[in-house]
């Protein structure tokens, strides 16, 4: 498939790099951006051969939200429109946080309202420590609805509160207190931490990794009782994979396992 709007590069350790790829726009999402980047998860989330997945932007600016003619497009429509239009943003986003590999957010410049959206739905944000964050859909008299079901559920409650309605600035050491920037650097070494957290997790079974992903969103939002049977349950289902009786044999053996043969 060709892109307009991204690009997503593939390397020989099975890492994908998906790049927003409109800088002269500062890369707000536009109707084509979406499409695109539902179509990316979609081809990502079936592909056998990447294992890991990084999300990043080329220009000055991660993401600048939605872009305005995208916006203004929007306004025009009738009711009905305007909520297929916010669906069609909340399931590209849906797709992207379900992926079934681990996702890196490098993040760098600012991240404004939808652009915080992305970031909410990596599993491990790295991000430069000067980088900027709001959310200003209330300036315009707007809310953050659409993103807001992936922004709350990442920052909690009592953080979504200091900033879902201000429209204030925040800055990367506050999202590090809500548990969203797994770690915030000088921008010289932004890319030295993202191959970190790659490297990590290219030394751990790829299925494992997936369902391991899958576990920690459903037990989120599980009871007590519920997430013990559910983990139970998940734990021998894994146990009973050809891929953990070949790392467990291969443990035993003093072996390397398969998937750390690169």
């Amino acid at each position: 498939m060709t892109y307009e709007t991204i690009r997503i590069e593939i390397d020989t350790r099975q890492v994908a790099t998906v790049t927003l790829a409109r800088a002269e726009k500062h890369n707000a999402m536009d109707a084509v951006m979406i499409a695109e980047l539902t179509a990316a998860a979609e081809r990502l989330s079936k592909d056998d051969d990447v294992r890991v997945v990084v999300l990043e932007a080329e220009g000055k600016t991660f993401c600048a939200g939605g872009d305005l003619g995208w916006m203004r497009d929007q306004a025009d429509k009738d009711r009905q429109g305007k909520m297929e239009e916010a669906m069609t943003l909340a399931r590209m986003l849906g797709l992207w946080n379900a992926l079934p590999k681990p996702l890196i957010g490098r993040v760098h410049g600012a991240a404004y309202g939808g652009g915080l959206g992305l970031i909410c739905v990596c599993d491990i944000v790295i991000a430069e420590d000067t980088t900027r964050f709001a959310l200003t859909e209330t300036r315009l008299g707007l809310i953050p609805a659409t993103i807001g079901p992936f922004v709350v559920g990442r920052l909690g409650e009592a953080f979504a509160r200091q900033v879902f309605f201000n429209a204030k600035p925040f800055d990367a050491a506050f999202l590090s207190r809500a548990g969203v920037v797994a770690r915030s650097c000088p921008s010289e070494q932004l890319d030295a931490f993202v191959e970190e957290e790659v490297t990590a997790l290219l030394q751990c079974a790829p299925g494992a990794v997936a369902e391991a992903k899958a576990l920690c969103r459903a037990l989120a939002s599980a009871d007590p009782v519920a997430a013990a049977e559910l983990s139970a349950s998940a734990l021998a289902d894994r146990w009973e994979t050809e891929e953990t009786r070949h790392g467990i044999a291969a443990f035993f053996a003093r072996e390397e396992p398969s998937w750390r043969s690169g």
